[in-house]
């Protein structure tokens, strides 16, 4: 198994933070988003690591992975940035968002899973958005799951809080079949949008399709994508207030409620 992390974002809402570095090498309870996760993944045995890397990438070193560059980081999204490390698509491959943490227990959940393609989805997020949003539904895209565990819906946009049946935290694992299909399918898609058709999402230009885009035409295509059920246990770092809460929940040790630091950090 192996494990790509999509880093080339700029991270333009964690200003000034990311004045002079890219958004995963903000750090967060004494280290860089990068450094958790690198950590994270080695210690549950997964050392084969690629960071996609963009905006700044110059300053993104790290011997013991292997860094990609987007080369077009400034006008294209999360899909493009993943399909430049097509090439580590390979047996079984953990897809992770750049400017997310885990808990170890949440990468096991998911490297545990048997499915072709296992999304980790957070069915305790409201509580978690109250503490980021004045408003949850500012920022909370549709998420639905059948009887049998499967994603039938992600990513789009919702009025109801009761569409939403958990939050998609950016950690995705494709596998055998899965991945055969993902190359063939984004191939497809690509070469339709050549004549202006997006699959993926007709709203947006390909080459700026995001991943729940991605996630979301699989599920149309009939692909079964098992929801993998967490409460907690991460953290999204996409604003500068995100920052603030979390500096401060740290500092006032009520943090553990959402994620827990280990305690070497504390």
């Amino acid at each position: 198994m192996n494990a790509i992390i999509l880093a080339a974002g700029k991270g333009e809402r964690l200003r000034p933070l990311t004045n002079d570095k890219p958004k995963c090498l903000v750090e967060l309870f004494g280290k860089s988003l990068l450094e958790w996760q690198i950590e994270t993944f080695q210690n549950s045995g997964i050392t084969d690591i690629t960071v996609v890397s963009g905006y700044k990438s110059d300053l993104i070193n790290f011997p013991e992975t292997n860094i990609l560059k987007n080369e077009k980081y400034n006008t294209t999204n999360m899909v493009e940035t993943l399909f430049c490390a097509k090439d580590k698509l390979l047996t079984s491959t953990v897809v992770s968002y750049g400017d997310i943490i885990f808990e170890p227990n949440v990468l096991k959940k998911i490297v545990e899973s048997k499915e072709n393609f296992s999304s980790v989805i957070d069915k305790k997020w409201l509580n978690y958005w109250k503490i980021r949003f004045d408003n949850p539904l500012d920022d909370a895209e549709s998420l639905e799951i059948n009887h049998d565990g499967f994603l039938t819906s992600i990513g789009q946009k919702v009025s109801k809080i009761d569409e939403i049946q958990g939050q998609y935290i950016g950690l995705t694992k494709f596998q055998n079949e899965g991945i055969t299909f993902l190359k063939s399918f984004y191939d497809e898609a690509k070469k339709k949008s050549k004549s202006g058709i997006n699959i993926l999402n007709p709203k947006v230009k390909f080459e700026n399709s995001y991943m729940t885009d991605l996630l979301n035409s699989l599920i149309i295509a009939g692909c079964k994508l098992k929801a993998i059920e967490i409460e907690n246990g991460w953290l999204e770092l996409d604003s500068i207030q995100d920052y603030k809460i979390y500096e401060e929940m740290y500092s006032n040790n009520t943090i553990q409620k959402i994620f827990s630091v280990p305690k070497s950090v504390n």
